[in-house]
This record gives C-alpha cells, sequence and structure tokens, in this order.
C-alpha cells in the first residue's frame, strides 16, 4: 500500500442519484449493482449527501405500534429526508493510508472521491478487502 493514493484503488464511475428520488430508488440501485452506499448529487453534479444500506434500513421496518403501510414503505421517503448531509470526502491525490485511517477512525464504510467539486469515484472497505486478497 506504500505509495499507493486513492485513484489506484477507488472504484470509478459511480452509480448517484437526486435528493429528489425516493429511498425505493436507492434500494433497487444497490440491489442492481451489489452496492452498499449511494452518493447524492444535485443538478449542477455537486455532492450533497449519502445514503448507505443502513440508512435504508431505517426507513424499511414501520415504527413499533404504527400500522403497515401499504405498498413499498420505500416509495414514501425522498432522498433528501434520508441522506446523511455532511459527507468527508478525499481526492484522487490522497494517500491510500491516510484514507484508510480517516475511514477506520470515523467508522466510515465509504470515501466518495471528489476531484474539484465532481464526483469521480468512491472508495469503499470492500477495496481494501480486494487490495488485501490480491496480496499488494
Amino acid at each position: 500500500m506504500s505509495g499507493m493514493l486513492v485513484k489506484h484503488l477507488m472504484t470509478p464511475n459511480v452509480s448517484a442519484l437526486s435528493p429528489h428520488d425516493d429511498l425505493a430508488a436507492v434500494r433497487d440501485l444497490m440491489v442492481e449493482r451489489h452496492i452498499r452506499h449511494v452518493p447524492i448529487i444535485d443538478s449542477e453534479g455537486d455532492l450533497v449527501g449519502l445514503v448507505t444500506h443502513r440508512d435504508l434500513l431505517r426507513f424499511t421496518v414501520p415504527p413499533s405500534g404504527s400500522p403497515a403501510a401499504e405498498g413499498d414503505p420505500l416509495a414514501l421517503v425522498s432522498i433528501e429526508e434520508a441522506m446523511v448531509r455532511e459527507v468527508r470526502t478525499v481526492n484522487p491525490a490522497t494517500d491510500l493510508r491516510e484514507a484508510a485511517q480517516i475511514m477506520y477512525e470515523n467508522k466510515y464504510g465509504c470515501l466518495p472521491v471528489l476531484d474539484d467539486r465532481l464526483l469521480v469515484g468512491i472508495l469503499t472497505e470492500a477495496d481494501f478487502v480486494q487490495l488485501m486478497a490480491r496480496g499488494n
């Protein structure tokens, strides 16, 4: 890992959604792409939030005592309502050890990668597992 940068390990071509989509769209994207983190970008392409698999789970189960809603409960919740807004990011030239330290110390499952405000990739725990499995 010595000398490696975020750009060497990140997943490029990230699937992102709009804050105006609903959580059903997030779930469908996660299932389709086998991912656990979805960056949220506005109409200008700026990162405005993040929805994780854990965030989805909070809205899947109705609060105890309330009747189960008809249909898909995730279709009733906008991404804007559920997303985490304060998202820590890194850039492609960030040292991989520094990125790993940020994730470890803050218990983050991912770090969106921005290049001058443009979302260019995402770095996840799975990327580090694959790196170790390859023996680099």
